[in-house]
């Protein structure tokens, strides 16, 4: 039993005899007693109180020379904040008062309009076995059984992120990445998880508490694959490499060639392209999957859907875009673009964006000149050179993302400059119509016309202000970016982080670029 007391009324004033635990109950806490005392407006000594309640002797020690009227056997009732539990705590009467009985139990909780899950048994058994200053529980609700959103599992290694191995002799091997997802016919590819609902639950004034409502989704699936009947299961229809792209899980063939040149022209293909030599300057390969280029690539375009290693490099004014990872060998004189991140030993004079990360290491890991820009962070062992190219780096959102944001804000400009245009004619005919003046077909054809183009410029402001708002998210969503060097950075050289710059005024080694105090500043790898 936990300890407990007992107020006791004497000829001399009033007291409490306070009982020891037994069998490992806990002891009687002091402000049980001084909230029975306040609660019943019974005057103390608060010293007394409180060394009678350490000392818990089993003795009558009185702490107020006032008599009062016997107490009668009393309960305290507690209701959780989320409603779902009541607690009873009974104290004891004072020496020969009434003790209470069971349906003032049930009174007390109907008087507090609880009606769910009262634990009769408890109830009961307290009355049986009395026990005092001990927390019961009298009342419990029925929890909610959350459930579940549907999600689909992919068999397959979907990441966007190459992460190159370091070599014995210390170069990098950018080639053995497992970026590529070779499948054979009838691989499961995916599974789904349907959406589990789940179960309601009641508090203890009966009141149902909703579970939180769950998502559906479902498998979006491309070509060479296959849908169970069920719709639970995608697999392989055919050997190829696997892929997703914008949600969707594609089995690309794949074409391989020996060069792209003036022997096969311009190659577009939905699938995966693989190119044993060279790709000739001004000619272009896209592909629905991935591109992989044993040779050199000068001048060339390529377009892919997924990946795109280049064992030996571009230059030239070569322009390359993934809607995956790049992984190349240097990048000299190009422009490229991927989705996900870049991997090279060295990047001269070129325009490289990556939404994820840059990583420019191996022997050289040097960028210099042109512009270099990622959404998360630039890894280089060498940022500009001692000949002091103009180099910028930049890091802190998806260049594209900013792209697109100006683009929106262009047509969202342009489209109500247009719409301010044709309003006053479009009010003017109104105005005119409703005073009952007459038009021609004619007249009335050019109005039409007019109308209908400003509901389509008004649904189009409407459609790239949605857009732009998510963009705006997205940046404002977006993680800390920072730009390391592992070697040296050369004076020349602007870092970008966000909307803050510095511009590198003596070398820098073996540091991080990061925002700190609203300023780009340097900190240690």
């Amino acid at each position: 039993m936990n300890g407990y007391f007992q107020l006791v009324i004497t000829p001399k004033g009033t007291g409490i005899k306070v009982f020891s635990p037994t069998d490992g109950g806990s002891p009687l806490n002091v402000n049980d007693v001084r909230d029975y005392l306040d609660d019943r407006k019974i005057q103390y000594d608060v010293v007394i109180v409180n060394d009678a309640v350490t000392k818990a002797e089993g003795d009558v020690v009185i702490f107020s020379q006032a008599q009062i009227l016997p107490e009668r056997e009393g309960c305290r009732y507690d209701i959780s904040k989320d409603r779902m539990s009541v607690t009873a705590f009974f104290y004891p009467p004072s020496e020969g008062a009434e003790l209470m009985s069971e349906k003032e139990v049930y009174d007390s909780l109907a008087y507090r309009k609880v009606t769910y899950g009262i634990d009769k048994n408890a109830i009961h058994s307290f009355f049986e076995h009395r026990e005092y200053c001990k927390e019961i529980v009298v009342a419990s609700g029925k929890k909610v059984k959350e459930g579940h959103d549907a999600k689909i599992e992919l068999h397959f290694n979907a990441n966007l992120r190459a992460k190159p191995t370091l070599r014995e002799d210390g170069s990098v091997d950018y080639f053995h990445l497992n970026l590529i997802n070779n499948v054979e016919a009838g691989q499961k590819l995916a599974t789904l998880h349907p959406e589990e609902p789940g179960e309601p639950g009641v508090n203890v004034y009966g009141e149902t508490i909703k579970p939180h409502a769950v998502k559906s989704t479902h498998i979006k699936y491309g070509k060479n694959t296959h849908l169970s009947d069920d719709k639970l299961s995608l697999s392989a229809e055919k050997a190829g490499h696997v892929t997703v792209k914008e949600g969707k899980i594609t089995v690309s063939d794949v074409l391989v060639v020996e060069n792209v040149d003036v022997s096969t022209g311009n190659i577009d293909y939905e699938g995966s392209v693989e190119v044993k030599g060279v790709v000739a300057s001004n000619f272009s390969i896209k592909a629905g999957g991935n591109v992989h280029v044993k040779g050199i690539v000068e001048g060339a375009t390529i377009d892919a859907g997924s990946d795109i290693i280049l064992e030996c490099g571009v230059k030239a004014g070569g322009n390359i875009k993934a809607g995956g990872n790049i992984v190349t060998k240097f990048i000299e004189n190009a422009s490229m673009y991927a989705k996900g991140s870049i991997t090279s030993e060295s990047i001269l004079h070129s325009n490289v964006s990556s939404g994820t990360e840059i990583s420019v290491s191996g022997k050289r890991g040097f960028i210099a000149g042109g512009k270099v820009s990622a959404a998360e962070r630039i890894t280089a062992k060498v940022l500009g050179s001692e000949m002091g190219a103009n180099t910028i780096i930049e890091v802190g959102a998806d260049p594209q993302i900013k792209l697109r944001l100006k683009e929106l804000q262009k047509n969202i400009a342009a489209a109500s400059k247009n719409i301010d245009s044709i309003k006053p004619t479009i009010e003017g005919f109104s105005k005119m119509l409703k005073a009952g003046a007459k038009f021609t077909p004619d007249q009335v054809a050019s109005v039409k016309k007019l109308i209908d183009l400003n509901k389509t410029l008004t649904e189009n402001i409407d459609r790239d202000s949605e857009e732009y708002s998510e963009l705006m998210d997205k940046l404002a969503e977006a993680k800390e970016a920072d730009v390391v060097v592992e070697g040296t950075a050369y004076p020349g050289t602007t870092v970008n982080i966000g909307e803050l710059s510095m511009i590198v005024k003596k070398p820098v080694q073996y540091s991080r670029f990061v925002i700190k105090e609203g300023d780009v500043r340097l900190a240690p790898i």
